[in-house]
């Protein structure tokens, strides 16, 4: 147990930029400045593929992105009496595990001779990422480790109706987990799978509805620590949660210049391996607006709200594996996954071609305003993170009478 404990303290920093493990699009080229909001309207086809495949029938032609975000926490751990049977002795120091470099790639492609309009896509994106190292400080005894988790992800969306779609996406996740508190550890990867499945309907002339569903996702690393010397090697499960989102967009204000959305999302964290000890369900809100300053810039700006989801409940196991030394021991490790903020604001911008007629650029950057909590009577986190991004997106066949990668209204 005292190797799971550190194997997993690396999820601290990944989490602590956005709604548990899961980075859902806030770190999407467009969306990113939108603090994520892309359920119903999304403005970059990567995160409807990550979120509400059906949305991807909002692009006509072929197109192709390449982006990324840089996301960096500052994580501080204060742990007020020493825990015997975890090796750890007092101590209050900050994590020295550098930012993460989250990838967003993909493909979409409007596929013709279907009986009815199809639109495809191919997307490689980060989900979660990051790690926490106190290896500087000999009372943590060593706490160091790191995660990754990516997803290849095919989807396919189907236009019913003019106002209605459909779609599903398949997760196809790559994880690498290493780093335990104790014992032996060596990096080890999974590999999981997830479906997504959505919802797309445009009500009048300007405004989407759109609502989503996706699986659990659980990672088993095998033979990834040997909690006691000479023991046997223990397979640590990791997962992300099912999870469902609701949105609508507006896009009738300012002549039509002034997107406004706003979705609303529930990570059903008991549903994924691990993280069903320390946290509970979570609701989260996202607010975003897009103001189209001329016809070829585009304003961005969000916010979101995301509940604690910490579990003030947690008893003194880790899913089936007691954590020794009781209470304290078990809220010590609960605080390696403490994302107490539950404030966060984005912006950014959107230039059409740039350089050349078809090339787009988007760019954003956001934080998380800085949170602090107790995490049990001596144990306590504070958190606060900030994450930039940019993207370069090529539009091929599409009409050029107006919006790029946008179906024009009904």
């Amino acid at each position: 147990m005292l190797g799971l404990a550190g194997s997993l303290a690396d999820a601290a920093v990944a989490r602590a930029q956005t709604y548990g493990v899961d980075f859902r699009n806030t770190l999407m080229p467009a969306s990113g400045g939108m603090a994520g909001t892309s359920v119903a309207a999304p403005q970059d086809f990567i995160s409807a593929i990550n979120a509400n495949p059906a949305a991807l029938t909002q692009y006509e032609g072929t197109h192709f992105t390449l982006g990324g975000g840089f996301a960096e926490a500052t994580v501080n751990l204060a742990q007020r009496t020493p825990l015997p049977l975890l090796g750890v002795d007092p101590f209050s120091a900050k994590s020295g595990t550098p930012g993460a470099i989250v990838p967003a790639i993909g493909v979409a492609q409007e596929v013709s001779g279907l009986p009815l309009p199809t639109t495809v896509g191919l997307a490689v994106f980060g989900a979660a990422g990051g790690g926490a190292d106190y290896m500087h400080v000999p009372a943590s005894n060593g706490t160091s480790a790191y995660l990754l988790l990516l997803q290849f992800a095919p989807s396919v969306a189907v236009e019913l109706t003019d106002r209605l779609s459909i779609g599903a996406t398949m997760f196809i996740g790559d994880g690498y987990s290493s780093g335990p508190l104790l014992g032996k550890s060596v990096m080890t990867n999974a590999y999981a799978l997830r479906g997504g499945f959505g919802l797309d309907y445009q009500l009048g002339d300007a405004t989407w509805l759109g609502a989503y569903y996706q699986t659990n996702q659980d990672f088993r690393f095998q033979n990834q620590v040997v909690l006691i010397p000479g023991g046997q090697a223990r397979d640590v499960d990791i997962g992300l949660p099912q999870q469902v989102g609701l949105g609508i967009a507006n896009e009738s204000l300012l002549d039509g210049r002034l997107l406004l959305a706003a979705d609303a999302l529930f990570l059903d964290w008991r549903s994924a391996a691990l993280f069903k000890s320390i946290y509970v369900g979570q609701w989260v809100m996202q607010l975003g607006t897009q103001y189209r300053a001329t016809d070829r810039l585009s304003l961005r700006l969000g916010y979101a709200y995301a509940q604690n989801p910490l579990n003030n409940s947690f008893g003194t196991s880790i899913g089936p594996i007691p954590v020794p030394g009781g209470i304290p021991s078990a809220r010590y490790v609960q605080s390696q996954f403490a994302v107490v903020n539950e404030h966060r604001m984005s912006g950014g911008i959107g230039i059409r071609d740039l350089f050349m007629q078809g090339l787009d650029f988007d760019a954003f950057a956001g934080g998380m305003f800085p949170a602090a909590e107790a995490v049990g009577p001596f144990t306590s986190v504070s958190v606060a993170s900030y994450w930039i991004g940019l993207g370069f997106t090529w539009h091929f066949d599409q009409s050029m009478s107006r919006a790029p990668g946008r179906r024009p209204t009904t």
